[in-house]
């Protein structure tokens, strides 16, 4: 390798006449940010910003406040910091731009906290259904959420932003408990207010409802059931559609532990249906020969497939007749003696399954929602069962299930599923099961899989007056 030779090129940059300073390269900022907040503390920055804006237009930014349950990341420095260029910005510009941090203290989050550490060191979790146990993890929780409140407020602060850090807010504040209980109770003295309930996706991990912000999805691998729902009666203008009387609707449906809430079954006007005669079974068990199932027609083959058997198309079914239709549960001999009427709804389609969809307005937001708008001209009772409690177990409006848990406390399958299967099968009602692996809600904290179950809420009216 040759040497590199000397040369007798010019150092241009000694040419350079730039201006001389002692400020560092870096701006010493591990040394001289601490100066600079400790320095706008002595001085009282804030109160001074205030008494110079006295008398201004005011601008305040309501903080959405973070939850006091662990140290600062990445997303609170670039919320905070945000939030403070556009208070500074608009102090600079002649507005009085005060700015109050607070903390939200309340709910899931620090309660989980609380639990982590039951679980670090071995605890069970208290028992709730004591007056006495819950004050004392309330206790636990409050003092959480003091210990993490006063860490990130030295946080917030050493990211420079300005507020008025010594008189923050909190949701946890007695005062401020007691003025939403005021508020909540205007609701209630204006008739706003009233008890009702929805499905929501709930935690049994948890033991608690969760936003969809919530969730996350992960793979799982579910139970499929295709069941079979007898004829009832089968009218169409006043007159009875005979051929129809002696057939089945089939539903699918990936969570069998559902079939008890089922109330209806809902169809698609858009979707082409077709009566269709099973003419051979592959098997000695499930389907009869002979039997007449109702199925969309793009999908008979698939449910053919499914449950091995042959079928032939004896004619076409149009949707004014799938009006016209009432059913009978499949596990009326456990107790389910109701009729189960057919809902006209824009969520079906046949993509997958076949063609009807097994409702169930306990168990599902479209479930619901079909419901509430049809079942009141159905003449049938409206009443949403609550077949599954907090914990996962069946309640006795699960007649023949009782008991049976759907999750477990630590979010593993329970038995529901093989229960309600299993009477399927001693009822003649299931044409085929099967496995299905595939992306399934899960509460990102617990990463444990949720269920959707109907659940005693309040309520403020939105579309009433009120003085």
């Amino acid at each position: 390798m040759s040497e590199k030779k000397p040369t007798d090129a010019p150092d241009y940059s000694a040419t350079l006449f730039l201006p001389q300073t002692e400020f560092p390269m870096r701006a010493g900022l591990p040394r001289r940010e601490p100066e600079i907040i400790a320095r706008w503390k002595e001085i009282g920055l804030y109160e001074r910003l205030r008494e110079s804006a006295a008398g201004r237009a005011r601008f305040v930014l309501h903080d959405g406040p973070p939850y006091a349950n662990g140290a600062i990341h990445i997303g609170h420095a670039l919320n905070k910091i945000l939030k403070d260029l556009v208070v500074r910005s608009q102090q600079m510009q002649g507005s009085d731009a005060a700015y109050v941090p607070g903390w939200d203290c309340h709910g899931l989050p620090i309660e989980w906290k609380i639990e982590e550490e039951y679980r670090a060191k071995g605890r069970a979790k208290p028992d709730l259904s004591s007056g006495e146990a819950i004050n004392a993890f309330r206790a636990e929780c409050r003092a959480y959420a003091e210990k993490w409140l006063a860490i990130q407020r030295e946080e917030f602060r050493r990211l420079g932003v300005e507020g008025d850090w010594e008189r923050p807010y909190s949701t946890m504040a007695f005062h401020a408990e007691a003025q939403i209980a005021r508020e909540i109770m205007k609701f209630k003295d204006n008739g706003l207010l009233y008890r009702g309930s929805k499905p929501v996706m709930w935690s049994v991990v948890e033991k608690t409802a969760l936003a969809e912000a919530e969730i996350e999805y992960h793979d799982y691998q579910s139970d499929m059931v295709w069941v079979k729902f007898p004829v009832k009666s089968a009218l169409r203008e006043g007159a009875t559609m005979s051929d129809l009387l002696t057939a089945f609707v089939v539903i699918w449906t990936t969570t069998p532990w559902t079939i008890p809430g089922n109330r209806a079954i809902s169809y698609s006007s858009k979707v082409a249906y077709g009566l269709y005669e099973v003419t051979a079974n592959e098997r000695d068990f499930g389907p009869k020969v002979g039997e007449k199932y109702l199925l969309a027609k793009r999908l008979a083959d698939e449910v053919a497939r499914s449950a091995k058997i042959s079928l032939r198309e004896v004619r076409d079914v149009a949707s004014q007749e799938l009006r016209g239709l009432t059913c009978v549960h499949p596990l009326h001999e456990l107790g389910y003696d109701f009729a189960v009427p057919l809902f006209d709804g824009d969520h079906v389609t046949d993509e997958a399954g076949t063609g009807f969809v097994h409702t169930a307005p306990g168990h599902g937001r479209e479930d619901f929602e079909i419901w509430m708008q049809q079942a009141r001209h159905a003449g049938v009772d409206t009443a949403i069962p609550f077949t599954v409690d907090d914990d996962g177990f069946y309640t006795a409006q699960a007649p023949g299930f009782e008991g049976r848990r759907v999750i477990t406390d630590k979010g593993e399958k329970g038995d529901a599923n093989e229960a309600v299967i299993k009477a399927l099968i001693g009822a003649d009602a299931l044409v085929a099961r099967a496995r299905l692996k595939h992306q399934y809600p899960h509460s990102w904290r617990s990463k444990k899989p949720v269920i959707f179950r109907n659940t005693p809420q309040w309520f403020i009216a939105m579309d009433k007056p009120f003085d």
